[in-house]
Formats: C-alpha cells, sequence, structure tokens
C-alpha cells in the first residue's frame, strides 16, 4: 500500500504496510541513516526521531501512527554547513565517540529544549536517561546539552515544516 508522509519538511510516497516501523522506511526507503538500529524495542534510543516536537523511538512507531504529524531525522535538523545550534553544541564540546548513540541523544535534547528553554540538570538527565551510551562521553553530551540551552532556543528556519 502507498502510505505519505512528511519527513524532513518533504512530502514522500513509500510501499509499505502501515505496520511497518518508521525506522525500515527512513533507512531503507529514503536512504536517511540518522538514525539508527539499535535494539529494535524502543529501548536504546539510537533510532529517536522528532514527530512533530517530540522525540519518538522510530523503531517500535508503525507508519500508520503518524496521521500526517511531521517526522524530522538528524539530516533534517541542519547541514554541515549550517548544523542545527544543537548539532554545533555537540560538535564544539566533542561529545561524541563512536556516535552510535549521537542520533538519539540529538533528537532528545532538541525536543527538551522546544519543550523547556532553560532545562535544569534533572530535565536534562530526565530527557536523557533511556539513552543508552556505552562509550563514556556522558559528561560531554551533559556538557553539550547545557551549551545549547544556553546558547537560546533553536531559530524558528530549523523547525519542522508544515
Amino acid at each position: 500500500m502507498t502510505v505519505e508522509l512528511l519527513v524532513n519538511g518533504e512530502r514522500v510516497e513509500v510501499e509499505a504496510s502501515p505496520q511497518t516501523p518508521l525506522l525500515y522506511v527512513l533507512r531503507n526507503d529514503l536512504a536517511l541513516n540518522g538514525p539508527k538500529y539499535g535494539c529494535g524495542l524502543g529501548e536504546c534510543g539510537a533510532c529517536a526521531v522528532l514527530v512533530a516536537d517530540r522525540a519518538v523511538r522510530s523503531c517500535a512507531v508503525p507508519l500508520s501512527a503518524l496521521k500526517g504529524r511531521p517526522v524530522t531525522t538528524l539530516e533534517g535538523l541542519g547541514t554541515r554547513e549550517r548544523p542545527h545550534p544543537v548539532q554545533s553544541a555537540f560538535i564544539a564540546r566533542n561529545a561524541a565517540q563512536c556516535g552510535y548513540c549521537l542520533n538519539g541523544m540529538i533528537i532528545a535534547t532538541v525536543a527538551l529544549l522546544r519543550r523547556t528553554n532553560n532545562p535544569s540538570e534533572s530535565e536534562i538527565r530526565e530527557a536523557l536517561r533511556h539513552h543508552l551510551c556505552r562509550c563514556g562521553t556522558h559528561l560531554e553530551i551533559l556538557d553539550a546539552v547545557r551549551a545549547a540551552a544556553r546558547a537560546g532556543s533553536p531559530d524558528e528556519t530549523h523547525r519542522d515544516h508544515p
């Protein structure tokens, strides 16, 4: 069946069952590799994307659950030439080692900052607590989130397209 999605500001059509996990379509059909396949159970956060302004686990979200809501992947946040402010903060703070968890951490941070301009330390930790990282860059990741929050809200040009 043909399913229409709004991904990174563009309308796309894919041939897939409505029960197909969003992650499979993003990676296999749309060649968007920011979201990673981690656990496949919605536990690790590597596959996180924004649906509207909410971080969701794309491995656990069937296409039928989207109902016209915009999806933003890591690729849709910014470009190499003009990274999103959160991406810039993660780069500046060296908040990556292997990079596998990074997609989810950045997506969760963007969602947090869209809800809360100046999050407390406990709000930051809560937003990231279900994102698994094995590399040991936790302190740098927390520092990057704080830096992104201090830099202010992402400007409107980086928000999901209607």
